[in-house]
């Protein structure tokens, strides 16, 4: 693999899992860490024996790194990805691209003009279940796709949007349960639908009133192009944050991912099909085990001159079904 120099600017509750992955990864070279809070930034530079900074523009101007990861809130996304860029920079971000639609167009354009690369972090496509369940739906093993639902029971406390004052806001996370958290189901969703034709959805703040100014439930019906129906019911109120529920019904059985595990109920018998390999190094169990494959991924396609799949024209399906469900609420107001 081409030598390749990396930086992560934001040193918050994700940057561990990438900085690990990159520790793993033969031809890659951690260089330097940004963060605004540069006490932040130094503890982690000394941990992962690289260069600190509170200024992320000094990343633009270094030669060695080619490579930078975006761990930043959403709405620093759009701006730091479009600089790095021009700038020539392999760019790997956190979902969502941006906290709109217009600023995730404005990086994608230059995405288009520029000699780096863009990624966007689904990674629970890179998921045994996920994978598992597109190759069954390309192959049509078992018949067509009819329908499907996704849904998420999560729990979100008061102090997770009062220690991060971005967070619950709609200038600064672009939205809430839908754009942070269960953006990744419906990412799923439409990865396994298609093409989106109309959406019909709903938000509401059913128990974090006074907290945040955005939505901790939402559900939505999703009809593709496909004449598939998907539904999807997601909320931060729950007081567990159990393991994301997937069916997905063929004309010829159903699939059903339970605990990460995925099943197939076909002429009155249920067998597995596959379980996860989940290890604690590759962050929380219910985010799924994809970050660590799919960092990895990404560093291959660039080392060889490949174009990376889930790249921004990828990455801005989920934030555009979001943004649909958004304005469908507002309709129905």
């Amino acid at each position: 693999m081409k030598e390749l120099g990396a930086a992560i600017i934001g040193c918050g509750a994700i940057f561990p899992l990438h900085a690990k992955t990159l520790t793993g990864i033969d031809g890659v070279s951690l260089l330097a860490v940004a963060d605004i809070d540069a006490d932040k930034a130094l503890h982690a530079a000394k941990e992962y024996d690289c260069q600190a900074t509170n200024d992320y523009r000094e990343i633009l101007k270094d030669n060695r790194i080619h490579v930078v990861h975006l761990c930043t809130p959403h709405y620093l996304h759009a701006e730091m990805a479009t600089e790095l860029l021009q700038a020539g920079k392999h760019v790997l971000t956190e979902k969502p691209m941006a906290a709109d639609l217009p600023s995730a167009r404005r990086i994608l354009e230059a995405a288009q003009q520029s000699t780096g690369q863009l990624g966007v972090v689904f990674q629970n496509r890179y998921n045994d279940a996920s994978i598992y369940i597109k190759q069954v739906i390309d192959s049509g093993i078992y018949g067509k796709l009819l329908c499907m639902k996704g849904i998420v029971t999560w729990h979100r406390s008061e102090s997770y949007y009062s220690d991060s004052d971005w967070r619950g806001r709609w200038s600064t996370e672009g939205g809430g349960l839908l754009i942070n958290q269960t953006i990744h189901t419906l990412d799923l969703l439409q990865w396994f639908g298609g093409e989106v034709a109309s959406v019909k959805g709903s938000i509401t703040t059913d128990v974090l009133n006074g907290v945040i100014e955005v939505e901790d439930t939402a559900h939505a019906c999703i009809d593709f192009t496909s004449n598939v129906r998907g539904l999807f019911y997601g909320t931060n109120t729950y007081l567990e944050n159990s393991p994301v529920e997937l069916e997905l019904v063929f004309e010829e059985g159903t699939i059903n991912l339970r605990r990460d595990h995925l099943y197939l109920w076909k002429d009155g018998k249920e067998t597995l099909l596959c379980e996860p390999r989940f290890s604690a190094t590759e962050g929380k169990s219910y985010w799924g085990t994809g970050h660590k494959r799919l960092i990895e991924d990404f560093y291959e396609h660039v080392a060889r001159g490949q174009k990376f799949w889930l790249d921004g024209a990828e990455g801005i399906k989920a934030l555009e079904l979001v943004a649909w469900i958004y304005s469908s609420s507002q309709k129905a107001e």
